[in-house]
């Protein structure tokens, strides 16, 4: 039996086709093959069109295809991975009313934390584990408020997953992971919270069927078969948010493993069982994919907006363009550890969880134009974003996390020795790096879902572990020196804004 997983991203749709046997990856693809475009139309604003994705989707599985040259009636089941906290809203007709607001715009700030503030910051973080912020749940506000004539054609509110799910199978259905990251969920109650439907005048039909996150939940239709080139009637077995299916992927399941990514944002989450959560609301907590309300499970979400799409920008703007990631890397390794002084901020990529909600920009300080030059710039630029997980890192150590090992794929910023050492030296964590990706942990997911694995280890034998970069005792010094440098730029930038 093959498995099929998909990762919608923000900047791509990934797909990638297991054997389960073997659970060797037999083929993926990518698509498109340029960066998604991300619409802006007002600052902190970030929509995309879900329609796009599910052409990129069928474009990227007919490649897959094409290189894997199977009968796709061997596809015993597909899981889909997607990027959290969007929000897609279809009408009557599972059409779409508008672009999708995802998870990096903050426009919905003000009504998530009019929210919390009506409805007891106690309460919601007791029952929700979380402050609304900005989140799914205050994104629907802000269209109901703002967009009242389109909000009456609403038939149902989904996650992104959720909707490329209908696609495929003609039916809106939800998980209680995915209402948790909508910070939509009781987890004292066990239900989807009707205090926070009530606050927000929002009616429960509007909520899809929910479905169980390891499961069947729907087929392919006929036409879904045919746009995407597989065969009808295969099941949708598996779903979740990026964050933790890239956690499943690294099997982080059970209380104290750690996994980390870093692509266009940077994310670390642990596994806790308690119902904890950080009475700021600056780390968040989630229904990880194996919770259950008898057997809790987790996931403490630290966040940072500007990563990857930081990077990519100093690649397009600094670097012109013209040089690719490796040559960057390789020209940020010849610059000592601290970068002369250089400091650079990476948050330029809408309201930071960890910086309570603010927007303060990216910047670059203590520039000096006859010491610095391009290279100073790349290594500021992957120190600032490894700094910034420090900084997140520190607060989920203060909820009583003990962070020693930290497991990431082989992808995006964790391909850059620099950010990897960097990360290391700054958290004194191990650094565990292994050959698989979201696509693959989606297909994984899928097999555990139908049943086809009977458990984690079946499921988890094959990935394989490339290397572990260990903290350096010549270096850590320096590092930490360079974040209390950097933290001091910090502060001094939110006192200013």
């Amino acid at each position: 039996m093959y498995l099929l997983g998909y990762d919608l991203g923000s900047s791509s749709i990934k797909a990638s086709l297991i054997d389960g046997e073997t659970g060797q990856c037999v083929a993926s693809a990518y698509s498109p093959k340029k960066e998604m475009q991300i619409i802006s139309v007002q600052v902190g604003w970030a929509e995309q069109n879900p329609d796009l994705w599910w052409y990129y989707i069928c474009d990227a599985t007919k490649q897959l295809l094409a290189t894997a040259k199977i009968d796709t009636a061997q596809i015993g089941a597909i899981g889909i991975s997607y990027q959290m906290h969007g929000l897609v809203v279809v009408d009557k007709y599972q059409q779409v009313l508008r672009p999708s607001i995802i998870w990096c715009d903050s426009r919905a700030v003000q009504y998530g934390d009019s929210a919390a503030s009506s409805m007891g910051y106690g309460f919601v973080l007791s029952h929700l584990l979380n402050s609304p912020g900005n989140f799914t749940a205050a994104k629907l506000a802000w269209l109901k408020d703002n967009e009242p004539e389109l909000f009456e054609q609403v038939d149902k509110a989904m996650l992104p997953g959720d909707y490329i799910a209908m696609k495929m199978t003609g039916e809106a259905c939800t998980t209680v992971s995915g209402l948790s990251e909508g910070i939509s969920w009781d987890f004292k109650e066990n239900k989807v919270s009707s205090e926070l439907f009530d606050y927000f005048k929002f009616s429960q039909d509007i909520v899809p069927k929910i479905v169980p996150t390891f499961g069947e939940q729907g087929r392919l239709t006929a036409q879904a078969a045919a746009e995407l080139g597989l065969k009808e009637g295969t099941p949708i077995t598996y779903r979740a948010g990026d964050q933790p299916n890239n956690a499943l992927s690294l099997n982080v399941l059970e209380p104290g493993e750690v996994a980390a990514t870093a692509g266009t944002s940077a994310v670390v989450y642990g596994i806790n069982d308690l119902l904890e959560c950080d009475p700021m609301s600056r780390v968040n907590t989630f229904a990880h994919v194996n919770h259950t309300a008898e057997d809790p499970r987790l996931g403490v979400l630290l966040c940072i907006n500007g990563a990857g799409i930081f990077y990519s920008w100093i690649r397009n703007s600094i670097a012109g363009g013209n040089l690719s990631y490796e040559e960057i890397n390789s020209l940020s390794a010849q610059v000592p550890v601290g970068s002369d002084g250089l400091s650079v901020l990476p948050f330029g990529n809408g309201a930071e969880r960890i910086l309570l909600n603010r927007e303060i920009g990216a910047s670059i300080h203590n520039l000096y134009f006859l010491r610095h030059d391009n290279r100073t710039i790349y290594r500021a630029a992957q120190e600032g974003i490894a700094f910034s997980l420090k900084y997140g890192m520190d607060i989920m150590e203060s909820m009583g996390m003990n962070i020693q090992v930290i497991k990431a794929g082989a992808a995006n910023m964790f391909l850059s020795p620099v950010f990897r050492e960097t990360l290391a030296n700054v958290t004194g964590s191990s650094i565990e790096i292994f050959d698989t990706n979201g696509a693959e942990g989606a297909a994984r997911g899928a097999g555990m879902g139908c049943g086809y694995y009977k458990n984690r280890e079946e499921a988890f034998a094959s990935i394989n572990l490339s290397r572990v970069i260990d903290p350096s005792p010549a270096f850590a010094d320096a590092t930490l020196q360079s974040y209390e440098r950097w933290k001091k730029v910090l502060n001094a930038s939110m006192t200013n804004k």
